[in-house]
């Protein structure tokens, strides 16, 4: 234990300790991830579809550098917009995979999972439309539950990326994302553990 841990736990009142143990726990940070961990869509109806993988390969600077393995076996091909998407069916909607189109540094670090959330694009619509429907994007906002993330849908429009973006880091930051009802979505959530 450091000198300036034995202080600060020192100055604390008692049960300080166990106390400030759970406040960091509570914050929902993680150590940096490591290893491979499944990519998992939660339906409406309980079903769950394992869509792929993420690979985490911590870094030196405590960043950790992600790889998003798709499983494309689970998508059907869909020609929208002339242009091919990896789509699922689910109930009343199909959910297409936007990979993010431009370069990115495929990182992650504590508290800091935009990156991650931007390789995990996607767009919704119903199955009777025609065309890719980019203003339905679907963004999963990712917290730390045990040990992964669950991902709750958020609205953004994904023209947005249509052009590459004119300030650096990921485009869609909490102002271009609108919250959505809990089961607006025929997929209610996104898991990585």
């Amino acid at each position: 234990m450091t000198a300036h841990l034995r202080r600060t736990m020192k100055g604390l009142p008692r049960g300080g300790p166990f106390l400030l143990v759970a406040a960091l726990l509570a914050g929902g940070a993680l150590a940096t991830p490591d290893g491979k961990r499944n990519v998992t869509l939660h339906a409406r109806d309980g079903s769950t579809v394992v869509i792929g993988q993420v690979t985490f390969t911590p870094q030196p600077d405590g960043s950790a550098h992600f790889a998003l393995t798709m499983d494309h076996a689970r998508f059907g091909d869909h020609f929208l917009s002339m242009r091919e998407f990896k789509c699922l069916p689910g109930g009343t909607e199909i959910l297409c995979h936007v990979p993010y189109p431009y370069a990115q540094p495929g990182t992650v670090r504590d508290g800091d999972l935009a990156w991650l959330e931007h390789a995990l694009l996607f767009m919704f619509k119903k199955p009777s439309e025609f065309g890719a429907k980019l203003w339905n994007g679907v963004y999963w906002s990712l917290k730390p539950e045990g040990q992964g993330w669950v991902g709750t849908p958020q609205a953004v429009d994904l023209n947005l990326i249509s052009a590459p973006p004119d300030k650096p880091g990921p485009p869609f930051r909490k102002p271009l994302r609108d919250d959505m009802p809990a089961d607006a979505r025929w997929f209610v959530r996104l898991t990585i553990d």
